[in-house]
């Protein structure tokens, strides 16, 4: 099996004040190239203390991390960008755009960091917009369009360096009903056409379009489970 994310025994601890804050307690996972995984669980229960670890924001207190075959457990912060930059996509509920920066502007700004040629990054932006079904709005700020436009404009941003994974962070908690099922779809074919996919959310129907749900409780698995009504297409 080919595995994306090999995480064993981590543990994470918080200090707040005199009181030590025991967020996660020995979780160990494996995730397989272009698995598709929802993560749940209640408020507190650890969710987006390992949403922070898996997209190397944060490093566990112990335990061990191997993403895509490099050990990132105990990275130095701009290593851990580094990586962060090569080989994760995120998005966010909140979009995390720049407002000043058109959607091709914005969807370029990873090309830059990760040293793309500047003949090459307008090039590969536009493709990806178009992926998403954005070639219309290219030019548009994000004031310019609409929650699920802005949200497509993120996902694109995401998939534009290729990551190993892309991961998201309740990604339609700021839309609609309807547009939340329009995201959705979108990254269902985003892991049909080869990505892992990794959400996290609080809502079941959403976690329903996971081949796999894993949820959390008390900073422990409480259940991971294939998801029954799953069909990829």
């Amino acid at each position: 099996m080919d595995k994306v994310i090999e995480i064993q025994n981590i543990v994470k601890n918080y200090q707040v004040g005199s009181v030590i804050v025991r967020a996660l307690r020995s979780v160990s996972i494996n995730i397989e190239r272009n698995e598709y995984v929802a993560i749940m669980g209640p408020s507190g229960s650890g969710k987006s203390t390992l949403m922070n670890l898996l997209g190397c924001l944060d490093t566990p207190s112990s335990g061990s991390y191997i993403l895509n075959g490099t050990d990132v457990s105990k990275m130095e912060d701009d290593y851990l960008a580094e990586i962060r930059n090569k080989e994760i996509g995120f998005v966010f509920q909140t979009f995390n755009l720049l407002p000043r920066y058109s959607a091709l502007e914005n969807v370029t700004l990873p090309l830059i960091y990760a040293g793309v040629p500047k003949v090459d990054r307008e090039k590969v932006a536009v493709e990806t917009l178009t992926q998403v079904g954005l070639e219309d709005r290219m030019t548009h700020k994000p004031n310019e369009l609409s929650g699920g436009q802005r949200q497509r404009v993120a996902i694109a941003r995401a998939l534009v360096n290729k990551p190993s994974i892309i991961l998201a962070d309740e990604p339609t908690g700021n839309l609609d009903s309807k547009t939340s099922i329009d995201i959705m779809n979108l990254l269902d074919t985003i892991h049909k056409n080869g990505n892992t996919v990794i959400v996290v959310t609080h809502e079941e129907d959403i976690a329903k379009h996971a081949a796999r749900i894993i949820r959390l409780f008390d900073g422990e698995i409480a259940q991971d489970y294939r998801n029954e009504a799953y069909v990829k297409a």
